[in-house]
């Protein structure tokens, strides 16, 4: 960036559109993956498929998207960022579209797959530009505000997901959100400036070698082993979030608009105030904070049982503003271990062992989680709710030494 910023301002005019634009980018590609989490109820009565299929459709989408983002991850530091992310887009727009016509489970299954395999490479180039192009110091706001798409899904995409879901069929969330994304690809053709800085860093390695080399690196083994966990809470309990709200907590398909709306408000307001709070006080701190109170959110909803809708959206709103917090800090963490010449690479491997991980989860979700009927409650979720707990509490001394090794490469002391 060379504008100058105006007397007062922590971002430029371009900046901020950089924001807006990832923002909405993310919110493209969230409400695609969690549109399927309240779906569910409606999908596996449609298609006649058990939780485990569900959790197939589900981890689908991570099992390509890993694969897809490591073999990309050697190119990913050789190429103008924005032409890598206007290629894997185009692909994440026509997967979706596959979604929004498909006429069986099989045909779901493989549209999920070619969607997971440009949608989930799409993310670490978004967050590899920001690397690029915002210091340490601001992060925690910039992914205050870029992770606000996931409260942003809930508040305008969810709801309106749902009610085209009941009125018009399980397929018209898909083909709404193709109309949005092909309109923000446009945007990003005519607005975004090149983001090529990392390629006047040569370097002769070739692909195949510059991925051996990221991957072999001491130091991004690290935070590559603390992205398997941080994976696994969100991929092990959004799949079956609406079946159990449903036949669980018997909220009514009616009142699920008004849970995700009042949810994804509050974590909308939420998030950039999280993002403020982990640059002025510590990434860690926040994300130690809103671990230990995910960790009790999760065994309170995991453990009810049929309970008023009041109670229930208490609950999610003070689980999904600790994710939130969570989530914010650990991501700002991350963009400061790789090298420059290696964000490109770093990101997308890291995002290929989230989304892995990921699938993984869902699938043992899917196998610990049990309907043994139609509309029959689901079995074991308090085993669910623990195996989420435990790897939360592990994950909260990995990024521990995550903090130590920024704060070592820095010197700022509260990162």
């Amino acid at each position: 960036m060379t504008q100058t910023k105006p007397s007062g301002k922590i971002f430029t005019s371009y900046e901020v559109f950089i924001i807006a634009i990832l923002s909405a980018l993310q919110f493209t590609l969230v409400l695609d993956f969690m549109v399927l989490s309240p779906l569910g109820a409606i999908l596996m009565p449609a298609l006649k498929i058990t939780t485990a299929q569900f959790g197939w459709v589900v981890s689908a989408y991570a099992f390509s998207a890993g694969v897809s983002g490591l073999l990309a991850a050697g190119f990913a530091d050789k190429f103008d960022r924005k032409k890598l992310l206007l290629f894997f887009y185009t692909g994440f727009i026509v997967g979706t579209f596959l979604c929004g016509i498909a006429p069986d489970y099989n045909f779901l299954l493989m549209a999920r797959i070619v969607t997971g395999i440009f949608g989930g490479v799409i993310g670490s180039i978004s967050f590899a530009i920001i690397t690029d192009l915002f210091r340490l110091e601001v992060r925690g706001r910039v992914m205050g505000f870029v992770q606000m798409s996931f409260a942003a899904s809930q508040v305008l995409g969810l709801p309106l997901g749902l009610y085209l879901a009941n009125k018009l069929g399980w397929h018209s969330p898909f083909l709404l959100i193709v109309g949005l994304s092909i309109v923000l690809g446009i945007v990003i053709i005519m607005k975004m400036k090149p983001v090529d800085a990392h390629l006047k860093l040569k370097s002769e390695r070739n692909a195949f070698q510059h991925l051996i080399k990221t991957v072999s690196n001491k130091t991004y083994l690290k935070a590559f082993g603390a992205t398997i966990l941080l994976a696994t809470g969100g991929f092990m309990l959004m799949p079956f979030g609406s079946a159990f709200g449903i036949n669980n907590l018997h909220i009514t398909l009616d009142q699920l608009p008004v849970l995700y709306l009042v949810t994804g408000l509050c974590s909308m307001i939420a998030g950039p105030f999280s993002g403020k709070l982990s640059d002025s006080i510590g990434k860690y701190k926040i994300f130690v904070i809103g671990s230990i109170l995910g960790m009790i959110m999760v065994f309170i909803y995991c453990n009810l049982g049929v309970t008023p809708l009041w109670i229930v959206i208490i609950i999610n709103v003070i689980l999904f503003i600790a994710i939130t917090a969570r989530m914010i800090a650990a991501s700002s963490l991350m963009t400061a271990i790789p090298e420059p010449a290696d964000r490109g690479a770093f990101m997308g491997i890291n995002s290929s062992i989230q989304q892995i991980s990921g699938g993984i989860a869902t699938m043992i979700a899917g196998l610990i989680v049990v309907q043994k009927s139609e509309h029959a409650p689901l079995e074991n979720y308090p085993l669910l709710g623990n195996v989420v707990v435990g790897a939360m509490f592990i994950t909260i001394g990995m990024m521990y030494i995550i903090h130590r090794m920024v704060v070592k490469k820095t010197g700022v002391a509260n990162s």
